[in-house]
């Protein structure tokens, strides 16, 4: 028979946190990397993430500041990076943000990297990290995040570019990080 530990009732479970009505989840980012914090370069193998020299390809205008200021205000240590990635796009990613100083620069912690092998599994990763806010390059992407309340659709990580389709209703399109910064800051 097992012991019953002082100040332990009988039979008692412990108990859930509360997650009833007026219970809100704490605001948490989720951020793809492609074309989102590394910029995508189409055809220039100096600058492509593909190439030769992936640790070449440049960050996308504004990303370590506005994730900077993001992991401050409203997201505090909330702030995780999902990418689908193969063993050696992972294992370039990971060499382009320790190359770059990423966690340094934003504060973000190396422990919030996760990878996937296919699109659709980032929204096993959204719930299980709570995230509220989810930014991606990708309308197909955003589409699996369904409980996901903020979807935002970057435009800004090829250079200037329309999203090739109507972004509907549930996603937000945005072309700087200056702009999503704002947007973000509202949350």
């Amino acid at each position: 028979m097992a012991r019953q530990r002082v100040g332990q009732r009988r039979g008692v479970q412990p108990r859930a946190p509360y997650r009833g009505p007026g219970w809100t989840r704490p605001p948490t980012l989720g951020v793809d990397v492609g074309g989102v914090i590394v910029a995508l370069a189409d055809r220039d193998e100096d600058t492509s993430f593909f190439g030769d020299r992936p640790l070449q390809t440049p960050a996308v205008a504004g990303v370590f500041d506005a994730l900077a200021a993001l992991t401050v205000q409203p997201f505090a240590s909330r702030v995780h990076l999902v990418s689908k990635a193969g063993p050696k796009v992972a294992a370039n990613t990971r060499a382009w943000l320790t190359h770059h100083d990423f966690f340094d620069r934003t504060g973000i912690p190396a422990a919030n990297l996760h990878f996937v092998r296919e699109r659709r599994d980032k929204a096993p990763v959204c719930q299980r990290f709570g995230i509220t806010h989810f930014v991606d390059d990708r309308l197909d992407v955003l589409a699996y995040l369904e409980e996901v309340e903020h979807r935002y659709l970057f435009l800004g990580g090829t250079g200037a570019r329309a999203p090739g389709e109507r972004v509907p209703d549930w996603a937000t399109a945005v072309d700087t990080w200056t702009h999503l910064l704002a947007l973000l800051r509202e949350a």
